[in-house]
Formats: structure tokens, sequence, C-alpha cells
């Protein structure tokens, strides 16, 4: 889809992300939906239904805090520290049941989203991953709303939304926050040039290594040592530490070649999930 075209008539916000926000939102509440008991597991996680429903909801109060011009430390932007904050935030707020999370996950999405639209003027809003123009900052909102909703889908065993369109909105989140969430220890001493394709979205992106260093462009390298080709719904998953890769390749959705296709498989572990 062409995301340039169709913008919020109050701001600078696009349409169609705003619209993926509400919706995503609303696929949540339709996933929590008569769902009496929130103490079951969380595939992959420490947390509980109900406690992944509440940081769902204090998140998106956060981020349209944020949207608004509030100021809302929280953590320095490492994994650890964004946990500790997690962790102190959920200690503090004590609702876990289903309906209520519910509509605090919607009213909150809505009310940044609204914030968003409404001004593409002020200062870069600092979120818990650095400061981010408006756009990346309603991506982001976007891209965690779709993570912690395909946790909750896959504990309750109910359809996830995740879909080639809205990944495609997560994009400009997931370009901006990659060198920041490079592993150090991973990408000590490489060299690299990779295109990243997502198939049947025509989306492409480059990353350049040299010598341990990310950069990230939003289009293809010109001579990129190995490029991905990968389902956009596997690649959101894998970016986010929710599917594995080998699993991924094994299913065929992920393909490697160029000059130096065995430099792909080595791709997902240059990053920690955000």
């Amino acid at each position: 889809m062409d995301q340039a075209a169709g913008q919020d008539a109050r701001g600078a916000l696009p349409t169609g992300l705003g619209q993926a926000i509400r919706q995503t939102a609303a696929d949540i509440t339709a996933v929590l939906d008569g769902v009496s008991d929130t103490s079951g597991a969380v595939p992959g996680s420490q947390w509980t239904v109900g406690e992944a429903a509440a940081h769902l909801a204090l998140a998106n109060e956060l981020m349209a805090d944020l949207a608004q011009g509030r100021e809302r430390p929280y953590g320095d932007g490492t994994p650890q520290s964004l946990a500790a904050a997690n962790t102190e935030s959920l200690a503090a707020f004590g609702e876990r049941r289903a309906a209520p999370l519910a509509a605090m996950i919607t009213e909150q999405a809505e009310r940044c989203a609204d914030a968003l639209a409404a001004t593409s003027d002020g200062p870069a809003p600092v979120t818990p991953l650095g400061p981010m123009d408006r756009s990346v900052l309603a991506s982001y909102l976007l891209t965690h709303m779709l993570g912690h909703g395909y946790d909750l889908a896959r504990a309750l065993r109910r359809p996830h939304m995740i879909d080639t369109e809205r990944v495609a909105w997560c994009m400009p989140f997931m370009l901006s926050v990659m060198p920041a969430v490079a592993d150090g220890s991973a990408t000590a001493g490489l060299t690299a040039r990779y295109t990243i394709r997502l198939r049947g979205a025509d989306s492409a992106f480059g990353v350049t290594l040299t010598d341990g260093a990310v950069q990230v462009a939003p289009e293809p390298q010109d001579r990129a040592d190995c490029t991905i080709l990968i389902d956009p719904v596997a690649f959101l998953l894998i970016a986010l530490g929710r599917r594995n890769p080998w699993l991924a390749m094994a299913r065929g959705q992920v393909l490697a070649f160029g000059r130096k296709p065995w430099l792909g498989p080595r791709f997902p572990a240059l990053f920690v999930a955000p």
C-alpha cells in the first residue's frame, strides 16, 4: 500500500497507521472477550495472561502520555532496565481482569493515536528507547501492541492479528531502533552488507556493518553480500523474539542468497529483541 498517501485530517500521522492502531486494539479486545480466568501462562514468558494484558494497558497509557508531551521516565533503554521498570509498574497496578484491561488498552491506544495525529510540532517525545519522531512513536505503539497481542492470542488459543499490512506500518520503528538494539558481542568485528526484502510487501531495506558498527537504510543495498527474502509476519515475530529463526527457515519463510549466503542465518542473532 502507499503509506505516503492519506494523512489524518488533524495532523501528520498517516491515516492507515492510525487505523492499524485502532484495529489492533479492537482485535486484542476480541482476544480477551469472555475470558474469566487470566491466571494462565503466556507461552515463552514468565507472565500470566492478566499480567501481559496489564502491561499492555500500562504501556499504552505511557505512550499516550508521551504523545501528549508528558515526561515519563521508564528505564534507560537497556533490556535489563526495561524489565525492571515493567516489574515495578505491574507491582503497583493490581488489575488483572480481562474486561477492564481490554477497555484500558483500547482507550489508551486511541488517546495516543489522537494525540499523535493532532500535531506534528514540538520536540520529539522521549520514549523508553530514546527520542522518536511522532510517526515513529505511533509505529512503536503498534509494534508493541502486536507483539503482546500475539502473546495473548497464543495463550488463549485464538487467532492473532499480525498481517502483512500491519507489519509494513511497524517498519519505521523497526528501522529506527535496529542500531540501538544491536548486540555488540555478536556484531564485533563483522563487516557485511545485507539487503532484507519482505516477501509480497514491496518493501526492502539495507543493513551495513562496518567492523561491528551498524547502519540501517530504508532502501536495499546496491552490492549486498547477502539478501534475505522473508515472510513479513515471520520477520516481525523473529525480530520481536517470538519465533525461532531456524524454525522459520525450515518452514520456507526465510531464504538467503547472494555472494555470501551463509551470512543469512547469522543476521537475527545480531540484534536483541526490543
